[in-house]
């Protein structure tokens, strides 16, 4: 070996260490930006399918007018009257 490729294994030999450690923090630093990133591409594409599922159903309204039923319970409620009426009627001639 030329005394360049010496004196290059012996500096990289000293600061092993360093450098190991280095290199595991920044596969880590990657690991965990890859995580939060494929996360975050995973939460906007769950939301966004919810999102066009929920807006894709059909919608179940009903729109109804009252003015009939109120018609039906003003004609019950009037009936009721009269039946109340002709019986203190009746009974006021039969006394």
């Amino acid at each position: 070996m030329s005394q360049a490729k010496v004196d290059k294994y012996k500096a990289e030999k000293a600061n092993r260490k360093e450098i190991m450690a280095k290199e595991k923090r920044q596969k880590m630093l990657i690991k965990i930006v890859g995580s939060v990133i494929g996360i975050a591409l995973v939460a906007w594409i769950g939301v966004s399918a919810g999102v066009a599922v929920y807006n894709s159903r059909p919608v179940d309204k009903i729109y109804v007018t009252t003015a009939d039923l109120d018609d039906y319970l003003n004609e019950l409620y009037e009936d009721e009257t009269e039946e109340s009426t002709d019986k203190e009627d009746s009974k006021e001639e039969t006394k």
